[in-house]
């Protein structure tokens, strides 16, 4: 089970319990502590602290347009419950984008129920929170909080209940509109701006953890930019101010009291805060909100390439002055990228005007774009620059752009070349190799049949099974052919080499240093 979890929580009966110990010792060397720090104290930087020395003003202001979202949705339980979870059901949601991360708060607490089937199931409530943003009922909250429910009510901060209507949903942010009619207009909060949140400046998470009722906690900026994997645009705000279960979709307010995050998810060993929350930014989060609350979806655009970021070693081996752009590994055939004429191997530096840093950059370049519109993008090309024109798809399938993974082959036997200076001995795919691989008869290139673990190539990555099908940006179909190709690379005074790498489905450049001396 993953540490990370959503703050969506389960309605039961809980007990908790604390404990304070205090130190003689902390309390007789606290004068003296204090006495270093006055010494060693030096002018902060400039950022957002507590104006007058309390949030009182800003909580009274933002505490009304604070809600609890209550969601009621049938048991997962029937007679195919899954045996690895003693309290019934998947304990993972099926669409959320933190499938494999983020852990949902049902059944973590209680007794096993029996077996039932599907249309028998019981009901289930589960608590979130969310922020009213337009007076007309305009609700904002994470997708996760409302995710497959059956009905959903929201709890006013003076305790009226109403029936909530699901205006729009957002998987890849994590991002949900509710809408109420409260018949009156009702309090707002504003957005602030999350660009300006610098690490140390001062936060405030409002919610509903527990069910206890509107709280709000009080902490700093731990971190900027944290990516949890969990889709193309992991930007999160790293928190320290206590956020628990329940917690989901509610609002992260600076000093002034205007929004800057969604309290989103914690890295918890045992379920509760232990200091380490996640938040949505503002910057992000008002713009897929303001597209939801017209369209009740967003369509991505789609470009069809698979990448990797251009490491110091990458940038090396193919003549860059310094590491930038992202890498293509892979260009999808029939895709948008291909018809422009991308290539594996191309560097892409900048989309529509953009700078392209990393691949995150790109991803979120690319899924901002209306699907039909057309973009320049240039890409360095064998020591040259070039700009193409391309017109982005849709992404139909729910696939991004991002970095390639895949899962190794399977190791082959026989006798083959060496590449001493990596640590690699290559083999011929050989009719024979290629029917045991389950490979196509026009598959060629050099399978890596060992690896030195105590050679660069190992140390960067090199697996057993692996299929070299260039180097150096030059496509290779032997291991005679990949092992001059990395001879010359080396004779040319090169730092390292490229190779372009076949792992089961996936297609990737692994750049392998020469050893220096």
């Amino acid at each position: 089970m993953s540490p990370i979890q959503t703050l969506r929580r389960h309605r039961v009966a809980a007990l908790l319990g604390a404990a304070l110990i205090v130190s003689p010792f902390a309390l007789s060397f606290a004068p003296r502590l204090n006495d270093v720090l006055a010494a060693t104290v030096t002018p902060p930087v400039t950022g957002m602290t507590a104006p007058r020395g309390s949030f009182a003003p800003v909580v009274a202001a933002d505490k009304p347009a604070v809600v609890t979202i209550t969601t009621l949705m049938k048991s997962a339980q029937s007679d195919t419950t899954s045996e690895a979870s003693p309290f019934g059901g998947n304990e993972f949601g099926g669409n959320s984008p933190f499938d494999d991360y983020f852990r949902r708060f049902f059944g973590d607490q209680g007794l096993p129920a029996p077996k039932t089937p599907p249309e028998q199931a019981p009901r289930t409530e589960a608590l979130g929170s969310g922020f009213i943003v337009g007076a007309d009922g305009m609700i904002v909250t994470n997708n996760h909080v409302v995710d497959g429910a059956q009905s959903v009510k929201v709890m006013l901060d003076d305790g009226t209940e109403l029936p909530a209507k699901l205006i729009g949903h957002d998987t890849k942010n994590d991002l949900a509109v509710l809408k109420v009619n409260a018949g009156k207009p009702l309090p707002t909060v504003k957005w602030g701006d999350s660009d300006k949140l610098m690490p140390g400046d001062q936060v405030l998470a409002f919610g509903n953890p527990f069910g206890l009722g509107t709280t709000v906690t009080a902490g700093i900026v731990s971190a900027r930019g944290r990516d949890l994997h969990s889709g193309p645009f992991d930007d999160f705000i790293q928190i320290d101010a206590p956020i628990n279960r329940g917690n989901s979709g509610g609002p992260l307010t600076d000093v002034y009291g205007d929004v800057v995050g969604i309290n989103t998810a914690i890295f918890s060993p045992n379920g509760g805060s232990v200091g380490v929350g996640f938040a949505i930014p503002s910057d992000q989060a008002q713009k897929v909100v303001a597209k939801l609350m017209k369209g009740g979806s967003i369509q991505y655009g789609y470009l069809g390439v698979q990448i990797q970021p251009v490491t110091p070693d990458v940038a090396s081996a193919i003549g860059l002055d310094h590491p930038t752009g992202v890498l293509v590994a892979q260009v999808s055939d029939g895709s948008p990228a291909a018809k422009a004429g991308i290539e594996t191997g191309d560097v892409i530096t900048s989309f529509a005007g953009q700078d392209i840093k990393d691949p995150r950059d790109l991803s979120r370049a690319v899924a901002d774009v209306a699907p039909g519109t057309r973009e320049a993008l240039n890409v360095w090309r064998k020591g040259k620059s070039l700009q193409i024109s391309v017109e982005i798809g849709r992404n139909e399938d729910d696939t991004a752009t991002g970095s390639v993974t895949g899962d190794s082959g399977q190791p082959s036997t026989g006798q083959g070349l060496r590449a001493p200076a990596l640590g690699l001995g290559l083999m011929d795919l050989t009719p024979d190799v290629r029917q045991a691989m389950n490979l196509p008869e026009n598959q060629h290139g050099a399978l890596v049949e060992r690896v030195d673990p105590n050679k660069a190539a190992s140390a960067s990555g090199i697996q057993p099974g692996d299929i070299i099908v260039g180097v150096d940006q030059t496509p290779v179909r032997s291991a005679r052919q990949a092992n001059q190709a990395i001879v010359q690379a080396a004779k040319s005074g090169k730092k390292s080499v490229l190779l372009l790498v076949e792992r089961g489905d996936a297609q990737m450049f692994v750049a392998v240093p020469f050893a220096s001396g």
